[in-house]
C-alpha cells in the first residue's frame, strides 16, 4: 500500500506562477501547501476544511 498524498491543485491555480494552492485530503487531516514547492504545509482537520469551504463559497467573511 502507498503512503505517498495524493495532491490536487485549485482549478483556480494557473501557470503562470502567482497564487496556486494544492490539497490533499485523507479521512483524519486536510494538507494545504503553495503548488509552487514542496515545502511546509498547513494540516487542519476536515470540519475545518468543509467550514472554510462553505465560507468560500458563500463569499462571506463570518
Amino acid at each position: 500500500m502507498s503512503t505517498a498524498l495524493q495532491w490536487f491543485k485549485s482549478s483556480y491555480s494557473s501557470n503562470e506562477g502567482g497564487n496556486c494552492v494544492e490539497v490533499s485530503a485523507g479521512p483524519a487531516t486536510v494538507r494545504i501547501r503553495d503548488s509552487k514547492n514542496t515545502g511546509p504545509t498547513l494540516t487542519v482537520a476536515p470540519g475545518c476544511w468543509s467550514a472554510f469551504l462553505g465560507l468560500a463559497r458563500r463569499g462571506g467573511d463570518d
